[in-house]
């Protein structure tokens, strides 16, 4: 069972924590946490996927739950491949692109054995819950 979880609201970063983040393709971080990640971690605007910054954005707004598994295994690879980064997950697809945690938490299913994700509370409750099954 895992013991940490993306705070709820996040102000600040230490170095080499990174700020994860819905985006749109077209990287217009206007709303919600992609606002945050421009204001605060670096995000770009125009840059609507990956690294930028402390920050690291997934697109959601794009169409089905379907559409964001792509961009959350390219995610969960790059984080992998970047273990002196830890990486926090907000949850995303879950404010202003209208997903609920239940669609968007499974797609993490394999993140949540990797060390530097952290992943938020409810996602991780939804994913130990269908394993548990």
């Amino acid at each position: 069972m895992r013991t940490r979880f993306t705070p709820e609201k996040i102000v600040s970063l230490a170095p080499g924590e990174v700020f994860v983040f819905g985006s749109n393709l077209a990287g217009a971080h206007a709303g919600g946490a992609a606002r945050v990640a421009r204001n605060k971690f670096g995000a770009i605007w125009g840059q609507g996927i990956g690294l930028q910054g402390q920050s690291y954005a997934i697109p959601t707004m794009q169409g089905g739950v379907e559409t964001i598994k792509p961009y959350v295994d390219e995610f969960i690879d790059f984080a992998t491949s970047h273990p002196e980064l830890t990486f926090y997950v907000t949850r995303i697809g879950c404010g202003i692109a209208g997903f609920k945690d239940t669609d968007i938490a499974p797609l993490f299913a394999h993140a949540i054995a990797i060390e530097n994700i952290i992943l938020p509370q409810e996602f991780v409750r939804i994913i130990e819950a269908s394993s548990a099954t």
